[in-house]
């Protein structure tokens, strides 16, 4: 079975640092380019951060400085080390694995599949 699984998540205060880990299984994913989203609710699922086969590496502004993402090809796994947390980092983080041709990072529909998600909760 091909599946992400995440893992990491937690509630922590603002300015902590949290590290996600997203592990593959089922084939190698060291082709593909990988992103991290969150979703907070009530929000449309956003991209935090992506990386390509190559390992360059992408973020919005909103988590730029903060968020480093970063794979393991040898062990299947991308990671995302967050640090000076906000609340508005709240939301539950995904790790996609995007379509291999797709145009945009951006969009969830430019990713083949997807982790169940894990929780992050950011207090002030």
């Amino acid at each position: 079975q091909v599946q992400l699984v995440e893992s990491g998540g937690g509630l922590v205060q603002a300015g902590d640092s949290l590290r996600l880990s997203c592990a593959a299984s089922g084939r190698t994913f060291s082709s593909n380019a990988m992103g991290w989203f969150r979703q907070a609710p009530g929000k449309q699922r956003e991209l935090v951060a992506h990386i390509t086969s190559g390992g360059s590496t992408h973020y919005p502004d909103s988590v730029k400085g903060r968020f480093t993402i970063s794979r393991d090809n040898a062990k299947n796994t991308v990671y995302l080390q967050m640090n000076s947390l906000k609340p508005e980092d709240t939301g539950v983080y995904y790790c996609a694995a995007r379509r291999i041709g797709s145009v945009t990072a951006y969009a969830p529909s430019a990713y083949a599949l997807w982790g169940q998600g894990t929780q992050v909760t950011v207090s002030s």
